[in-house]
């Protein structure tokens, strides 16, 4: 077991690196544009130019990995993640930062790609759990600790902004000395929404919703933390609290989510984000610690619902069909993350910081009703092929093991004995 840590060490340790630089960016960048008086709309649209980035990083990225290896593709990632950021201290200018924020998206999404898919050849069955619980931990603890960097220095100068480039490219120095063996090249990914949605309507349309929801809050999240009038120690503190409710439940979640129909706990997690939404926006004006527990509400069910689509697509597939799988929802996520914050937008310039939570508690109405839905409409093992684990995801989903090993993938589809004719119930693991 030591061994095995010691050989992701490196890996770990510009992971951590990086996420607090992105922790920092991605609380600094609203902050700053409350501060230059920008309207919502105008962060919404910004916003939409890092999703962008993020999506298509998505498509492109493995194949430069193919090309050139991966230690090559993070270097030049991570560079781009430093040269983003300084420029948007640089230029302050909203047009600008639509290039520069896709710029950062493209490059955060290739290089969670790189990692996952680094770390991914580094596991074994024995200590698959551990190690990937060790790069969640890492990623919560180094996105909360960059928030919290905010308040020591001043977003309306360009101190942070080059703090943070100074942090992206600290990450590149243990993983660039590193003298362990290069991963695999990822497989390449395939895309077939059509053909996902006909297998599981539920998780392409909760897939969107998802990043709808994920994409308002990640964006518009800093924002609205100002023009409440919290300091940027009680908004980091907020923020902060959003993720600890994620991280929390999506265990707990996830179980229950092995043990009933998935679409049940997809209802559940509306129902509760609906009222956990309605609660904070009735909440503002309150004490802090108030804001605090309804926003470690809201997490509990925001980001854990991206991995129930995941999950309950995946029991709709055979091992050889996870890396199109997963590959499709992460498009269809992108796509609702570009519509999540250009939805809302508008409504918080027309109606307040309050309407940002009215409008999230409207997704997750949308999300928990078509899986209501979708239970009329379809019973439970109707298409199922085997029900797999639940698999916990970082904030943002990325390609994670079923995307970026080949060998994984292959030992998966060596492994699967003709389904077809073994029926369910005589599985014996499952």
């Amino acid at each position: 077991m030591l061994a095995s840590l010691s050989s992701v060490f490196s890996l770990m340790l510009s992971t951590l690196l990086m996420m607090v630089a992105f922790g920092l960016q991605s609380y600094v960048i609203p902050v700053r544009s409350v501060a230059e008086s920008w309207s919502t709309l105008t962060v919404s649209i910004f916003a939409t130019g890092y999703t962008l980035g993020f999506t298509l990083s998505c498509i492109v990225t493995p194949k430069f990995v193919l090309r050139v290896g991966h230690v090559r593709v993070f270097t030049a990632l991570i560079t781009l993640l430093s040269i983003a950021i300084l420029m948007c201290g640089l230029f302050v200018d909203w047009r600008a930062w639509i290039f520069f924020r896709a710029i950062s998206g493209f490059a955060i999404s290739g290089s969670y790609l790189v990692i996952e898919s680094w770390l991914n050849e580094r596991v074994t069955n024995d200590n698959r759990g551990l190690l990937f619980s060790l790069y969640l931990i890492t990623t919560m603890v180094g996105t909360i600790g960059g928030q919290y960097l905010v308040p020591l220095g001043d977003p309306t100068n360009t101190s942070l902004f080059i703090l943070c480039g100074v942090l992206f490219s600290l990450a590149l120095l243990p993983t660039a000395l590193s003298s362990s063996p290069m991963p695999a090249p990822p497989a390449q990914a395939k895309f077939d929404i059509p053909g996902l949605f006909r297998r599981s309507p539920v998780a392409v349309v909760g897939g969107i919703l998802a990043g709808a929801l994920s994409g308002a809050w990640l964006n518009l999240g800093g924002v609205f933390t100002q023009r409440i009038g919290l300091s940027t120690a009680e908004g980091a503190t907020l923020l902060a609290s959003l993720l600890a409710g994620s991280a929390i439940m999506q265990i707990p979640i996830g179980r229950a989510s092995d043990r009933m129909d998935r679409r049940i706990v997809m209802v559940a997690c509306g129902i509760v984000g609906v009222i956990s939404c309605l609660a904070m926006s009735a909440s503002i004006g309150s004490s802090p610690a108030m804001l605090y527990l309804m926003a470690a509400c809201i997490g509990s069910v925001l980001f854990p619902i991206y991995a129930l689509n995941v999950a309950h697509a995946n029991d709709l597939a055979r091992p050889n069909e996870y890396v199109e799988i997963s590959s499709g929802l992460m498009i269809t996520y992108g796509i609702g993350t570009i519509v999540g914050p250009l939805m809302v937008g508008p409504v918080m310039d027309r109606f307040g910081p309050a309407a940002l939570f009215i409008v999230l508690a409207v997704y997750f109405a949308l999300y928990g009703g078509y899986a209501a839905w979708r239970i009329l409409r379809r019973e439970q093992h109707q298409g199922l092929v085997a029900k797999t684990d639940f698999q916990a995801t970082t904030v943002m989903p990325t390609p994670g093991p079923d995307v970026t090993s080949p060998i994984a993938q292959q030992a998966d589809a060596d492994a699967l004995i003709s389904d077809d004719t073994v029926p369910l119930w005589e599985r014996s693991s499952e």
